[in-house]
């Protein structure tokens, strides 16, 4: 069910039952967009049941669904339902419209159309792990985790978040571990990754299903080239994508993870329990593979593996028949 993972910290001092919560969240549930209404946002059930609970506990995980809708206008229709408009304003008074009526008139087109356009709709798996103390966002945009969070920090008093960061960034470390073909306990580095040059270039080269310890690799890190992104895989259970941003994307459950599931279980609660389970061993394990969780004005602990320094420069651009292009981001939906 989860594909992209965002994590923030939840404040210590918040506190909230689920009944609490659910009253929070039904103060904004998700309305389809109106006639002349450009985008709608709110809270569905998550289970999918049309009056269901829009909060849902499972194995002592909460799990909640966020949904977006949008009406598609495209701007090439609506420049030619302003210039229409423009021309029997012309053909009417004599006269051009000047800018400032020339917005009014875009204003007019949009409303015009709003109501025979089409829509989209996008939802997010939002999942808080209150014995850790996190929030999980099922997305690889920092602006859609945005979003979510603004509409949950109105919702909830008290309910204070910060991103996770570490003691070592992600870049550091995903450098480390290629340079040195030495991941870090319990992962396995897979055939993909990104490399970017930090000069003014921006040389990338990046390797799709192919193998990465290898000296041409190593030589790039050398370079002056750094890790955008990687793939690794964990206990042989999830594979992921990690990025420089401490983003997880293309996030896959191996076959090992639901071989237990009987055949004719498709149920909700089954897949919460597994995917939760799974990942809350997951991210800890992450977090110590980077050198811990950092705390604002706590300096990293002195037994925490050294990252070797990588030079900052590097020109040219190297792709090599060994590179491959990589897909682009596939969480790239308007919602």
């Amino acid at each position: 069910m989860f594909k992209n993972l965002i994590v923030y910290r939840i404040a210590s001092e918040w506190q909230c039952d689920l009944t609490q919560l659910e009253e929070a969240l039904a103060r904004t549930p998700f309305l389809e967009c109106g006639a002349t209404q450009e985008r709608s946002t709110g809270w569905v059930p998550p289970r999918g049941d049309a009056h269901g609970l829009l909060a849902e506990s499972v194995a002592g995980q909460w799990i909640l669904r966020f949904m977006a809708e949008a009406k598609v206008v495209p701007g090439s229709v609506v420049a030619r339902r302003v210039k229409e408009k423009a021309e029997r304003i012309e053909k009417e008074t004599g006269r051009k419209p000047g800018k400032k009526e020339s917005r009014e008139l875009k204003d007019e087109a949009l409303l015009d159309l709003l109501p025979m356009a089409f829509t989209k709709q996008g939802s997010m798996w939002v999942w808080i792990d209150q014995a850790a103390r996190t929030l999980v966002l099922d997305t690889g945009s920092q602006a859609r985790a945005d979003e979510v969070v603004t509409l949950l920090t109105e919702a909830l008093p008290g309910f204070a978040l910060a991103l996770v960061h570490t003691h070592t960034s992600p870049q550091a470390a995903m450098a480390h571990w290629l340079a040195k073909q030495e991941p870090p306990a319990g992962f396995s580095v897979d055939r993909e990754c990104e490399l970017k040059a930090a000069d003014e270039a921006k040389a990338v080269v990046r390797y799709a299903r192919h193998p990465l310890d290898i000296e041409e690799v190593q030589a790039h890190i050398a370079a002056g080239k750094l890790p955008t992104k990687l793939a690794l895989t964990w206990d042989e259970r999830v594979s992921f994508m990690l990025t420089e941003g401490l983003q997880i994307k293309k996030l896959a459950f191996l076959g090992t993870v639901f071989e237990d599931k009987a055949a004719d279980d498709g149920g909700f609660d089954t897949d919460v329990a597994i995917a939760t389970g799974e990942l809350a061993r997951l991210l800890p394990d992450l977090l110590e593979a980077l050198g811990g969780e950092a705390q604002p004005g706590v300096a990293a602990p002195a037994s925490m593996p050294a990252v070797a320094p990588v030079p900052a420069s590097v020109s040219g651009s190297v792709t090599g028949p060994a590179a491959a292009p990589v897909d682009t981001d596939p969480d790239n939906a308007p919602f």
